[in-house]
């Protein structure tokens, strides 16, 4: 097998879609044949909702058994994986302790490399094509953790008024972090589009204007299904498969394969 390759899907900004792409981007590729890890780094819980209903989320967060005790005591994550209700697809749970983590991390030695420490035996494993990592919405020592870790960092974008704001720092942010990390902008995931307003358009001229990223040619259109799966605690292609969404999905799996394979 190639060496596992590890996605961090970041953005500062909250409401970009960000654990719906990492979730269901995920789901495609297990359906494509890949074993995928996912791991929810957000203490809002969204990646394991995308699987688990809200009663067994919460276990998952009040016991000891999550991702949260794993990065406390530095332990292997082998350890804390729980297998979801879907071949190929495996996660570690998070906890609303993730609240503290930066805490946490402050009084550890080489606090930056403290998830990477903790994944090496995932790595030596060999048994996954792919780590993916939902980040929250900040900038602080957990996400440089999880970027420390990473191979490649998509960062969807809302295609909204407000969407770029504050991605300019975010690109800023990533640059600064070359010393510490090898991990490349895989792209940019421009994410509820509607194409009855010109936000679409904008969002894609703006982005067209930085230098050396990418913008996934997939893109994911405003959705109801989305919101449908969500509730039901399901990928949107296992609640309807033949909505738009779950073929857009789809698409941006085999974009991320292809782009893996270069």
């Amino acid at each position: 097998m190639s060496k596992t390759k590890t996605i961090c899907f970041t953005n500062n900004k909250g409401g970009s879609g960000k654990s719906t792409a990492c979730a269901n981007l995920a789901y495609e590729l297990a359906q494509a044949g890949k074993k995928v890890l996912l791991i929810d780094g957000d203490m809002q819980l969204n990646l394991s909702l995308s699987f688990f209903d809200e009663e067994k989320v919460l276990d998952m967060a009040e016991c000891e058994d999550n991702l949260y005790y794993a990065i406390r005591g530095k332990k292997d994550l082998k350890d804390y994986i729980v297998s979801t209700p879907y071949e190929n697809l495996d996660l570690v749970p998070s906890s609303t302790l993730m609240s503290q983590i930066e805490y946490e991390l402050f009084t550890m030695m080489q606090r930056e490399y403290v998830l990477k420490k903790c994944l090496k035996g995932v790595y030596e494993s060999e048994e996954y094509d792919y780590v993916l990592i939902d980040a929250p919405p900040t900038l602080g020592t957990w996400v440089i953790n999880i970027l420390c870790t990473a191979d490649y960092v998509i960062v969807p974008v809302e295609a909204s008024p407000w969407g770029l704001f504050g991605l300019a720092n975010m690109f800023d942010f990533l640059t600064g972090m070359n010393e510490m990390t090898e991990a490349k902008i895989m792209g940019v995931l421009i994410t509820k589009v509607d194409e009855r307003k010109n936000y679409y358009k904008q969002t894609k001229e703006i982005l067209g204007s930085y230098d050396n990223i990418h913008v996934f040619d997939s893109f994911i259109h405003v959705d109801s299904s989305i919101e449908w799966a969500q509730d039901a605690s399901v990928p949107v292609a296992v609640y309807k498969k033949s909505t738009r969404s779950a073929k857009e999905f789809e698409s941006l799996a085999k974009e991320v394969m292809e782009y893996g394979s270069r």
